[in-house]
């Protein structure tokens, strides 16, 4: 399959402190890539250098087939970037915020455009409701909806569930899923290893600026000593038991409506 992304060889230092420590990896077109690590390894250096905002002291690496620090124009144009939080205009409303960045894309029928991802992204009620007025999950289905106005072929996630409660976790991880069954390479970054254990279909592990293990989730299973069979009772996590509470009094409400 062909190559989206290739890192070869990556280094970068600030000041006196070296980020990134020569980092190897590749991502296959239209797959879900995700990066782990905890904070301060480097996985947001990484996605700066990828995305054209930041240049590496040493290595190289190419996105969409284009050197990213020699082709930071081509690279661009291919890519799309949601960082941690939400970036959208909070004096426009929903659907102005699509039109803007359709219009600066220079795109034939910009509200036609809107109204098309605001209906994607099930948003079309809220339309022209300013962004404040919004929960974080619609905050957050908005903020991927403007990524990818123009249909980028790689979207970089930079740990796009940060601070999100789980029903609208879950509900990106369904966006997320859809990209990428739609053709769009997803390049992923999170803290979070139930997030890449739901969605990536290749995980690389950032320790200290080096990627130390790499795979799917079943070879990196292999990594590791068969586990031990017992037989307890499965005790239901707090997720899971929120979500039924949520899901019981949300039947419930519409039972009696």
């Amino acid at each position: 399959m062909e190559k989206a992304i290739e890192v070869k060889g990556l280094r970068k230092s600030f000041k006196d402190t070296e980020v990134l420590k020569g980092v190897d990896f590749e991502v296959k077109r239209g797959e879900i890539f995700a990066l782990l690590g905890s904070n301060g390894a480097g996985k947001t250096t990484i996605v700066r250098i990828l995305t054209t905002l930041l240049k590496q002291d040493r290595g190289t690496a190419t996105v969409n087939g284009f050197d990213v620090a020699s082709k930071p124009e081509n690279v661009r144009h291919a890519i799309s970037l949601t960082g941690q939080f939400a970036a959208v205009d909070e004096i426009l409303t929903g659907r102005e915020n699509l039109i803007m960045i359709a219009k600066l894309r220079h795109l034939d029928h910009p509200r036609q455009v809107a109204d098309d991802l605001l209906k994607r992204f099930g948003l079309t009620d809220a339309a022209d409701r300013k962004p404040s007025t919004y929960s974080g999950g619609m905050r957050r289905r908005l903020d991927i909806a403007l990524s990818l106005v123009g249909k980028p072929q790689i979207i970089f996630l930079d740990e796009p569930t940060t601070g999100l409660d789980p029903e609208a976790r879950i509900e990106d991880w369904k966006i997320v899923k859809e990209l990428s069954g739609g053709g769009t390479t997803v390049f992923l970054t999170t803290q979070y290893l139930e997030e890449a254990e739901q969605l990536a279909d290749q995980i690389s592990i950032l320790h200290e600026g080096r990627i130390i293990a790499g795979g799917t989730l079943a070879e990196l299973k292999k990594l590791f000593p068969s586990a031990k069979v017992e037989y307890v009772e499965k005790q239901p996590t707090l997720e899971e038991i929120f979500l039924a509470i949520i899901g019981k009094k949300s039947s419930g409400m519409m039972s009696s409506s």
